[in-house]
């Protein structure tokens, strides 16, 4: 494949590859939005497309030659997720030892969806920075315009089980656990993942 059509394949598989673990986290999010009505799915959307220019942003600025966050230090990004996991855990233990309903919503609006999709993110940068390096303006171009249809297919592929009442069912009853626990175990693969503790410790 030469030419547009290349361009458009390998910028979907690229988008593709790198995003695959979104998937989790938008479809956690949208049966959120649907359990409790927190995060609304406008803030999904919107923050997933926020998340993804911020990544796409910072592998063209790096393709440039200009570092904003060194390579090493990317994995502590892991611990907005984490932190939302966790804090949603321990709402959910106090509302449980005081006898209360308490919301399954761990990332409750735009910002905070935009912040875990960067960190869920973060190494989506060291696969398109050389690839933004290297492929020219154009190719670039029409590689974000595959990405900006790549996010809005998988926003739709996430939000539908949210449509199924058995499943918005069970995230009704267990939800207060289930997507915290989510939160908390990707941000922790996030963190471990990247070696970043070796650096610290």
């Amino acid at each position: 494949m030469d030419g547009i059509t290349g361009i458009i394949a390998t910028a979907a598989g690229m988008f593709a590859g790198t995003n695959v673990d979104d998937i989790i986290i938008l479809t956690v999010l949208f049966l959120s939005a649907r359990a409790s009505g927190s995060p609304r799915p406008w803030q999904i959307w919107g923050g997933q497309y926020l998340g993804i220019a911020a990544l796409v942003l910072v592998s063209v600025i790096a393709a440039l030659g200009l570092t904003i966050v060194p390579d090493d230090w990317v994995g502590l990004l892991g611990l907005v997720p984490l932190v939302l996991g966790v804090k949603g855990l321990v709402i959910a233990i106090r509302a449980r030892n005081e006898g209360e309903n308490t919301s399954p919503a761990v990332a409750s609006g735009l910002l905070s969806v935009a912040g875990v999709t960067i960190a869920n993110g973060a190494d989506n940068i060291s696969v398109y920075t050389p690839v933004f390096r290297t492929i020219g303006a154009a190719p670039t171009a029409v590689t974000i315009g595959v990405f900006i249809l790549g996010v809005a297919l998988w926003c739709l592929a996430a939000s539908w089980p949210g449509s199924h009442k058995k499943v918005i069912g069970v995230v009704e009853r267990y939800g207060q656990w289930l997507v915290p626990a989510v939160f908390v175990v990707i941000g922790g693969l996030i963190v471990i993942d990247s070696g970043v503790l070796g650096k610290i410790f």
